[in-house]
């Protein structure tokens, strides 16, 4: 175990070394840059700049020097634990990632869970009851789920209640906390606004697993030792618990490590629809005006958490199944 955790930390820094190159130059593919955008602003308001400020603009903010050079400093900085100054929003990344990535990462973990506890129990209630009323329903349920983008499921949940009860579910806090102190009361505030934006985004998450805990326990339910284990007099509770059901956990404790990043990622357009402060707008918005200091640290930040939550998933899954070893 020791010698495979050690290769996976040598291809782990490999991998987030290539999706740091890649995702820096991915940022800047699209014609023009950051000062480019703001030129066009700026013009589209009536405002022209000389020469002069210009090329003055592209001194400060780098974008004199080539691609390579860039990225080099950007990595050199990063080292140093500098990420950079913002160009859309004048402000330290690692300020605006202080500010905007504790509560994304909150949201995230609360959503993870909830996929988790709701889609098991479902998964494996369908497998049980196959073919069932129940099976059909949640089957149905489960492409739909799957099917609906996230933002569209929260314009149409913001629809309902503010049509049905006349109130506003977007954001995370009311009015009168979202700038307040954290207390008490801006506590409760908060987990009254966390189930719509858990729901709106947990929903496919949660569609997918079931389905594949749903399958995998089919796969194990045909299988001959559960006859063995039925004629031993086992209760159907416990054979259920004690075979099936563990194997059908594995497909599952490998996804862990890519889901928390994929929810981040969901978070993005619906974030903007619901109202939330949470880091899926900021990156949309750096990915817009191509402010590749900020889009990069926070790709480069989800792709290490993908990679140690990959690493983390192998790991659970080798001590969750004794058959699973690595060397």
């Amino acid at each position: 175990m020791g010698s495979y955790l050690l290769g996976r930390a040598v291809y782990a820094l490999v991998a987030i070394f290539i999706i740091s190159v890649v995702s820096f130059v991915l940022i800047q593919a699209p014609p023009g840059d950051y000062l480019t955008s703001q030129l066009t602003r700026l013009q589209a308001s009536g405002r022209r700049l000389d020469d002069a400020t210009v090329e003055r603009m592209k001194e400060q903010y780098g974008l004199d020097k080539p691609i390579y050079v860039q990225y080099g400093r950007w990595i050199a900085q990063m080292f140093r634990g500098n990420f950079g100054q913002s160009l859309y929003y004048n402000y330290s990344v690692l300020r605006l990632l202080g500010d905007y990535m504790p509560m994304t990462i909150i949201l995230a973990l609360i959503t993870l869970v909830f996929i988790y506890v709701l889609s098991i129990p479902i998964g494996i209630f369908t497998a049980v009851k196959q073919y069932s009323v129940f099976d059909y329903l949640f089957t149905v349920l489960g492409f739909i789920g799957l099917s609906v983008p996230n933002f569209v499921l929260a314009l149409v949940v913001m629809f309902f209640f503010y049509k049905t009860f006349g109130i506003s579910i977007g954001g995370l806090f009311s009015l009168e906390y979202a700038d307040a102190a954290w207390s008490w009361a801006k506590f409760v505030d908060l987990v009254h606004h966390l189930w719509a934006p858990v729901i709106v985004v947990g929903i496919a998450g949660t569609a997918g697993i079931i389905r594949v805990i749903r399958a995998a326990m089919l796969d194990e339910l045909g299988k001959d030792y559960m006859q063995v284990a039925r004629a031993k007099g086992l209760s159907e509770f416990r054979l259920l618990m004690k075979y099936p059901v563990r194997v059908a956990l594995n497909p599952i404790l490998s996804t862990v490590g890519w889901q928390l990043p994929n929810i981040i990622g969901g978070f993005v357009i619906a974030g903007i629809v619901l109202n939330l402060p949470i880091i899926g707008p900021v990156l949309l918005n750096a990915l817009t005006a191509q402010d590749m200091y900020l889009a990069g640290a926070i790709v480069l930040l989800l792709s290490v958490m993908t990679v140690l939550g990959t690493i983390l998933s192998d790991v659970t899954l080798a001590i969750a199944d004794p058959r699973i070893r690595y060397y």
